[in-house]
Order: C-alpha cells, then sequence, then structure tokens
C-alpha cells in the first residue's frame, strides 16, 4: 500500500462533522488590506521556515532541504496582491496546498534547480517533487515553550491545593447539610482527588433558605471555578486547520509525498506527520488529553485542530532567538505600516527524533 493509499484509507474513518471531503473546498476572496500584526506573524512564520532550512542543510550529511512552497512579497494592498491570491486560490484546486519545504536524499538533489523551486512551473518540477522523501509545512508561535509549560503547571497546582482545600472544608463542616438536602453530593465530593478532578463534572447547587445554606453554595461555586481552571487546556499546540485537511490531502494524491507540520516556538520545535493527526481525529477518545478541535479567533474564527506538543516529537531542542527590528512600510494611499521582523537565530536538532518522525535510519 502506498504512502497516499493509507491516507485515503484514514480519510474513510474521519467524521464528516471534522472534515466532510465529499464537500468541494470554497474558494475564499483576496482580503482588502493588511494589518501590522499581519505581516509581523507572516515574517515571524518565513523566519521559522528559514531556521528549519537551514538547520537541516547545516546539520545532515545525507539530505537537503528546498524551497518549495507558494510565496511571495506581496501583501493586500500591493499591486499585484489580487493576482498572486487569486493564482494560490487555483493551484489549491488542480495540486493542493505544497508544503513549505522538500527533503532529498542528496542523490536525488538536482543542482540545476537549486535549493528555491518555488517559482518554478509545475510542469518542470512535478516529476522532480515526486522524488523527495518529505514535504514539511512549517508554523510558527510567539511563545516559549519551556516557560509556557512551568507556568502552566504552577497555575494547576495552586487551584489543585485550593480546590481539594474545599472539598474537604465542605465534607468537614456541611456534611450534614449535604446529607439532607442531596446525598449524592457527598458521594461525589468524597470522590474526588488529584487523579481525577481533571474529568470531575457537576452542576453546583444555589441554596438559599438559610444562611448556612448559602455559605455552602458559595464553597460549591468557588470549588467549581477552581475545577474550571485546573480542566483548562494546559499546553501549547501543533495547528492544522480544518479546511487545510483538504488541500494537503490533494497535494499527497498528486504526489505521494509524506507530509509533516512542524511548529516552531522560540526555544524548541515539535513536529506530527500529516498521518498522525489523520489517525488523531479518527479517534474520538484522544480528543482532550491529545488534542481538541476549536474556533481560533486569533485566525479569522477558522477550525482548527489544536494538537497537545506532549504528544508529538521534540525535533529541535533548543532555539537560539533571532534578531529583530521594526520596519516602516508605506502603503499606495499613505497608510502607514509598522512591524516586526526577525532574522537569524539557531535551531539544535534532536537527530535521533527527527529520524524517528521522518522514518529515516540516516541523516
Amino acid at each position: 500500500m502506498t504512502y497516499f493509499e493509507e491516507i485515503r484509507e484514514l480519510t474513510k474513518l474521519i467524521p464528516t462533522s471534522i472534515v466532510d471531503f465529499s464537500i468541494d473546498r470554497k474558494k475564499t476572496s483576496p482580503p482588502t488590506q493588511a494589518s501590522s500584526n499581519f505581516i509581523t506573524n507572516k515574517e515571524q512564520g518565513d523566519w521559522a521556515e528559514d531556521l528549519i532550512y537551514r538547520s537541516i542543510n547545516e546539520t545532515s550529511e545525507n539530505y537537503v532541504a528546498i524551497r518549495y512552497g507558494k510565496s511571495d512579497d506581496l501583501i493586500a494592498g500591493d499591486e499585484g496582491f489580487d493576482k498572486f491570491y487569486n493564482e494560490f486560490q487555483d493551484e489549491l484546486d488542480t495540486i493542493g496546498k505544497r508544503p513549505d519545504l522538500l527533503i532529498f536524499k542528496k542523490e536525488d538533489f538536482n543542482s540545476s534547480f537549486g535549493y528555491d523551486i518555488s517559482k518554478l512551473k509545475h510542469n518542470i518540477i512535478d516529476n522532480y517533487v515526486k522524488k523527495a522523501i518529505a514535504g514539511l509545512e512549517i508554523r510558527s508561535s510567539a511563545f516559549l515553550i519551556d516557560k509556557y509549560e512551568n507556568e502552566m503547571q504552577k497555575r494547576t497546582k495552586f487551584h489543585l491545593v485550593k480546590a481539594l482545600d474545599i472539598k474537604n472544608k465542605i465534607l468537614s463542616d456541611y456534611k450534614d447539610l449535604l446529607e439532607q438536602k442531596n446525598a449524592k453530593y457527598v458521594e461525589l465530593l468524597e470522590s474526588i482527588d488529584e487523579t481525577n478532578i481533571h474529568i470531575i463534572s457537576f452542576r453546583r447547587p444555589s441554596w438559599k433558605a438559610t444562611e448556612r445554606l448559602q455559605e455552602l453554595s458559595l464553597l460549591f461555586k468557588e470549588l467549581k471555578e477552581n475545577i474550571n481552571i485546573i480542566q483548562k487546556r494546559d499546553y501549547l499546540s501543533i495547528t492544522p486547520k480544518v479546511e487545510d485537511i483538504k488541500v494537503v490531502y490533494k497535494w499527497t494524491e498528486k504526489f505521494n509525498v509524506p507530509h509533516y507540520y512542524i511548529q516552531v516556538f522560540f526555544d524548541k520545535a515539535f513536529g506530527i506527520s500529516f498521518k498522525n493527526i489523520l489517525t488523531l481525529i479518527t479517534e474520538p477518545d484522544k480528543e482532550g488529553e491529545y488534542y481538541e478541535i476549536s474556533q481560533d479567533v486569533k485566525n479569522q474564527n477558522k477550525t482548527t485542530i489544536k494538537i497537545n506538543t506532549r504528544k508529538t516529537s521534540q525535533i529541535a531542542y533548543k532555539i537560539i532567538e533571532p534578531e529583530h527590528k521594526s520596519v516602516r512600510k508605506e502603503m499606495r494611499r499613505g497608510r502607514l505600516l509598522f512591524y516586526v521582523t526577525f532574522e537569524g537565530g539557531t535551531a539544535y536538532l534532536d537527530i535521533k527524533n527527527l529520524k524517528l518522525l521522518l522514518n529515516i535510519s540516516n541523516f
């Protein structure tokens, strides 16, 4: 069975409520103007791509990374942007979404094409692309993941201690009232501990008949608030958009090349295969611990699969941050945009994990 055939079989198991492959992708219209925040995010994404590109080519003895993804310095409001955007939409419907980088064995690398084939015509490079051993979609995130993890652990520990203290206070001071009103609450509270508090759910009472009942209701309210914080998502994620699943699938259908998502933070980087992403969303029992599906307000409310980085592969164990500077851009009608650009930095690859992720024996 080929790589694409494996992917195709997986798509048959994905609930249509997540991705319905029977419905054609809807084309989107070009945005009318860009924001400073959008350009900064684009610059950060370009930096992340360059970081992984350089780290592979500077480290590997047997493989070469080349630039492949459709990209341009044009932004909404620039002359020629609408044409570029519409051509990109047409491409998504013909060959799918190109990954940012392709990885080739050195013996398959075509030096006449060089290290950037992103602007070459498809009829020239399509057969060459099929020789790649991997396509990498590079994502970036403006977080230090180690610091985030430490802060989330502190938050969880603080509210866990507080929740268990409240539980104990209710049982020691108000157990008689609970047995009179609803003994099921006693059973519920006695079952709560640090191993199951992440999945505990209950409807808090709102008793007001006496002063003690009001005090008890307030304690339940406080307990519920602390449990809600404990149960909030406490991980950073690799974030494929649901709308991209179809166009990545289309690309794998045409080229039969394994596809991977790489998430670059400012201190580490993580990766997961497209095949593993599809597998996860066929397993609803893993939702919550391994991934969640939500609308991302930071990305125009697009539905996003947020995959727990703790369940992925760390492919760079250390990243030295880039230099950054502010840039002033003047638009055609005199509108000014100020944004941040990034340059340099170093990623120290975890070679063992990268080989396992890409399913290769050497690097």
